[in-house]
């Protein structure tokens, strides 16, 4: 998952700093990503993954991090097994 989401960065971020020079915990922002480049990114993670971001994952926080990424899809598998679970 991680490489997938660094990869994912690597292509539509438009980070000032290269992927590969960035820890997980690296601030994406301090980094070059703007808003417009996190919703690019945010699109091909939904595709990628095939999941929709909700109303609430859409904040700055959110896409803050490669951990913060990972923590948000992992939020929403749980979700989706809940949901199947029902």
């Amino acid at each position: 998952m991680i490489e997938t989401i660094r990869r994912l960065l690597q292509e539509n971020g438009r980070l000032h700093t290269p992927i590969d020079n960035l820890s997980d915990s690296a601030d994406l922002y301090s980094a070059g990503l703007t808003p417009f480049a996190a919703i690019r990114t945010m699109l091909a993670i939904e595709e990628a993954f095939d999941v929709e971001f909700p109303v609430n994952m859409l904040r700055r926080q959110s896409f803050s991090s490669v951990n913060a990424i990972v923590a948000c899809l992992n939020e929403l598998k749980l979700s989706v097994a809940a949901r199947q679970a029902a």
